[in-house]
């Protein structure tokens, strides 16, 4: 069945220009599918067209009958004194008239039990079970739970929250609405890994159908099914998650460039023999022309259009100051306080030349002060930090600000870079500001276009220190591909806070994660991360079981457990020092990347060390029960 079927679509803008020129596609119903395309290829626009909120110029756009269908990015506007809990409960709407209803019909069973009073009676408690009534405050208990809405933000009136807790309202009001298609245009941003997880987990176990928009590229690779992409207008179709679509869309490339190339060699080869044809029956063979005729039709069928290009990559590169030593950052007992709310304590932290350490934790944890600690933008109150002595280190902060905001980008780089007028043309043009792009006041620049003029002047200096906190944030695919692709080339000891888990596994060989003002130091990938935190939430798990069901022991039970108790920890000895080998042979792989016969022998190891700690996990569950 199909939930969403548009035909033709035309649309647009006022100025004439023409954003979405021939769009055709079907969405089956329980589709997950990714929407796909530069910036400004119309998918917003797109998705405003769906849910009503704009028209459109030509071509039809049919939903299924009695669908229900919503979109995350419209905020709607609610009365002044509506806190977030009335915002929250305005996704239940329909269950309040129906329990009005039911109430008013127990009045009037009370004077007269009229069969047709009892039937209504009936069907609206059936209706009123169908939707959930009676786990209502349950479910708004546990989405909002899920993306960190607080209770004192759920107290608190609505308008007094900031853009992004109204995305997150926003988000909860949608998915507790019986809601049968799920638009979800950028639906990540505001989140953090915990919330953006249990997004995630949502969509994935949601029934109904989802069309999303996100720069976040582990979202889609997890949600998708399939993806489409708006290009030029039309949409172009990938049966797979954004993995697929990254290397189909290469494939597809290849192909287009070998027809390309295949075509050209055979215009050209078609229109020299068209000539010698030509200029041979000019010496006296008429025939000739007719056959020179029949080839430069064949060539007009070939239609050599332009070249396909991809969009070219930015060559950038930081400029990398020799580092000497083993110690870039050393912080000891460093804690940091705000009024009664502990940020973070006691931290004892080294960072090393080869370290690329992503920090990383709820919002409002701490990270980004930590940075600040670190860069002498705040003051700790405890503790302190040290830096090596040929540290020299580059920051990127979460909020860019410019001193002169007014100053345009060119006249930025040459008052705070001290450049040339030629070398400032140069190095923007670098970061594609370019034309008349360069004379605009910083003041006019996006999220995105502010983070690629800070970089453009951090990437002149020697550095062998990065500091980057939420590098992709507000940026598209393509910018954060650029970006990570220098941060790849960059050899020296990184930094960052990030939500952009993609980003994480590309670069990270460390964990810090900061929970309670305590970070939780994991040396390794975060896929590796994120298998070591399942297995002690395993752990966690079955030692709340076994602790939920131990009743009071009589001595022969007491020593039983203590037996039990004694095997237990034993087993996670041999646990924990599997772990430590696991990570050995993890960090031999690293260092041995490019040795094939090497990394086959390691990958062998463990996998007979992954197949006895996954026995010692049976065995010490098995005990815990």
């Amino acid at each position: 069945m199909i939930d969403l079927s548009i035909r033709h679509l035309k649309k647009s803008y006022e100025d004439g220009v023409e954003i979405l020129k021939d769009l055709s596609f079907d969405i089956q119903a329980g589709e997950h599918v990714a929407i796909l395309g530069r910036n400004g290829c119309g998918k917003t626009t797109l998705f405003r067209i769906l849910s009503g909120e704009t028209d459109y110029d030509a071509g039809t756009v049919q939903r299924a009958g009695g669908k229900r269908l919503g979109l995350i990015s419209q905020i709607p506007v609610y009365p002044p004194e509506y806190t977030t809990e009335d915002v929250l409960k305005t996704a239940h709407r329909r269950l309040e008239n129906i329990t009005a209803r039911l109430e008013a019909l127990t009045e009037q069973m009370a004077a007269d039990a009229a069969p047709e009073v009892l039937r209504e009676y009936d069907a609206l408690s059936a209706e009123f079970e169908r939707l959930g009534g009676w786990n209502a405050d349950v479910a708004r208990d546990k989405v909002a739970n899920g993306l960190d809405i607080p209770a004192a933000m759920r107290a608190q009136k609505f308008d007094s929250l900031s853009g992004g807790e109204k995305t997150r309202v926003n988000l909860a009001r949608l998915i507790l609405e019986d809601t049968d298609i799920l638009l979800l245009d950028e639906p990540t941003n505001h989140l953090d890994l915990h919330a953006t997880e249990w997004l995630e987990d949502y969509v994935l176990h949601f029934h109904g159908t989802v069309l999303a928009i996100s720069h976040d590229r582990w979202f889609l690779d997890t949600v998708a099914q399939r993806c489409i992409e708006i290009q030029d207008g039309a949409a172009e179709f990938y049966a797979g998650n954004y993995s697929f679509y990254v290397e189909e869309r290469q494939r597809r490339f290849a192909e287009r460039l070998k027809k390309y190339e295949k075509d050209q060699a055979k215009y050209e080869q078609l229109k020299r023999a068209a000539e010698q044809m030509h200029l041979w029956a000019f010496m006296g063979n008429d025939k000739l022309h007719k056959r020179a005729f029949s080839m430069e039709k064949r060539m007009e069928k070939l239609a050599v259009g332009e070249k396909p290009r991809l969009q070219k990559k930015l060559d950038l590169r930081f400029a990398e100051r020799e580092f000497f030593g083993d110690e870039v950052v050393l912080t000891e007992g460093l804690g940091k306080s705000f009024g009664e709310k502990r940020l973070f304590h006691d931290l004892d932290l080294l960072i090393e030349g080869t370290d690329r350490i992503a920090l990383i934790g709820d919002n409002g944890s701490g990270k980004t002060t930590f940075l600040k600690v670190l860069m002498e933008e705040e003051t700790p109150d405890t503790g302190y930090v040290r830096f090596g002595p040929s540290v020299k280190t580059a920051y990127l902060p979460q909020i860019i600000r410019f001193s002169h905001p007014e100053r345009s980008l060119y006249d930025t780089m040459l008052y705070e870079e001290n450049c040339l007028p030629q070398a400032a043309r140069d190095r923007l043009a670098q970061f594609r500001f370019t034309g008349e792009d360069v004379f605009k006041p910083v003041s006019a620049l996006s999220g995105g276009e502010l983070s690629r003029l800070r970089l453009c002047m951090l990437m002149r200096h020697d550095i062998n220190f990065l500091i980057l906190d939420e590098p992709t944030n507000h940026l598209d695919i393509a910018s954060r591909e650029w970006i990570e692709d220098a941060v790849d080339d960059y050899g020296g000891a990184l930094l960052f806070v990030s939500h952009d888990r993609w980003f994480i596994e590309r670069f990270a060989n460390r964990i810090w994660e900061l929970d309670r003002g305590e970070i939780t130091d994991f040396r390794g990938s975060f896929s590796q991360f994120r298998e070591f935190k399942a297995r002690q939430a395993s752990i966690q798990s079955a030692e709340k079981r076994r602790q939920e069901r131990q009743s009071p022991p009589e001595k022969t039970e007491k020593r039983g457990a203590a037996r039990t108790e004694r095997q237990m920890a034993r087993l996670e000895r041999d646990i924990g020092k599997l772990e430590a080998e696991i990570a050995a042979l993890d960090a031999e792989a690293e260092a041995n990347a490019s040795d094939y016969q090497k990394l086959m022998e390691l990958d062998a190891q463990k996998g007979e060390l992954n197949a006895r700690l996954d026995a010692l996990y049976a065995q010490w569950e098995a005990l815990g029960e």
